[in-house]
């Protein structure tokens, strides 16, 4: 039977670029360019309740290195290695070689090696645990506090599709093969912004990545800054595998629903085509969908310019009992 230091050998192993000390120390070393500083963010996956526990080990291991990528892109920061921890119930080496080749493909795609971490066996269900390390110059950070008011509001890609896949999977919906192969990837493959991210230097004044929900995530910058909002729900770049949707089911998915993995920021007026731009260069739908107010709170409008007057509520890890 494979020991811990064999399954980590096999599977996470892979040759440091130069300039790293990866895998096989007590510590991975890693250096930070002159006038950066180290932008790093964890997050932690559980079995039943962040992923199904059929779920395709690739689509994991890309998941869950992809969700904290998104949180280096919401700071603007380049990738530059991360750390991976799993608790295992159970040796399953070929769901090991699937998860590996789904995490390593990402990590290459986006230059973010895998340089250390630690493996366990787990008493009852998977645990998984990915810290990543980026870079950014000192005052290009995009922060939460930045936003200011008068400033456009804007998402990338679209939104409300893994919401609904999750709700398909969970059974909260009657079961619709068409709806849920057209939304599924979006849930279990989630693309994260770093190019985005990077391209917004010097153009947007705060962001954060969508996880919780819009309004949660949105309402988090506006915190932070010290502005209101006010946003417009016939804007939103809604999924076009929703397109039939009810409207309540639509407007929970598309403002409430997490797992998106894009980005919520905020620009000035006057920079709306450098955000384009930006967008462009990235190859991301970027999309205009409110603006900040010097007022503090959040209205949503709807199609006929009124304030919605139920809104969703988005993603908690503690929920009320």
């Amino acid at each position: 039977m494979a020991s811990e230091f064999d399954l980590i050998a096999r599977y996470f192993t892979r040759t440091a670029p130069a300039g790293m000390l990866g895998v096989g120390d007590d510590c991975a070393l890693f250096p930070v360019p002159p006038g950066e500083q180290v932008a790093t963010s964890t997050d932690l996956l559980l079995e039943g309740r962040h992923f199904f526990p059929d779920v395709d080990p690739r689509a994991l291991g890309h998941k869950s290195l992809a969700v904290n990528l998104s949180d280096l892109a919401a700071m603007g920061a380049r990738p530059i290695g991360c750390v991976l921890g799993l608790a295992l119930p159970r040796l399953d080496e070929p769901w090991l070689a699937a998860f590996a080749d789904g995490f390593h493909a990402l990590a290459a795609a986006h230059g973010c090696p895998l340089i250390g971490g630690d493996t366990t066996r787990s008493a009852h269900d998977l645990a998984i645990s990915v810290t990543v390390f980026g870079a950014v110059p000192a005052s290009h950070a995009l922060r939460r506090d930045g936003a200011q008011a008068g400033d456009d509001i804007w998402v990338s890609g679209e939104l409300g599709a893994a919401d609904v896949a999750y709700r398909l999977l969970d059974g909260q919906y009657p079961a619709d093969a068409p709806l849920l192969a057209a939304t599924r990837g979006a849930l279990e493959w989630p693309q994260p912004q770093v190019a985005l991210g990077l391209a917004l230097r010097g153009v947007a004044h705060a962001a954060i990545d969508l996880s919780d929900g819009l309004l949660q995530d949105l309402g988090h910058i506006l915190a932070a800054s010290g502005v209101g909002a006010s946003i417009e729900f016939s804007r939103m770049p809604v999924a076009a595998a929703l397109a039939a949707m009810d409207a309540a089911p639509l407007q929970r998915a598309v403002l409430g629903g997490g797992d998106v993995y894009q980005l919520c920021f905020t620009a000035p007026a006057a920079k709306r085509d450098a955000v384009q731009a930006a967008g462009l260069a990235a190859n991301a739908r970027v999309t205009r969908i409110g603006q900040t107010l010097a007022q503090p709170g959040l209205t949503v409008l709807d199609g006929q310019g009124q304030p919605m007057t139920t809104l969703p509520a988005g993603f908690d890890h503690f929920p009320a009992a």
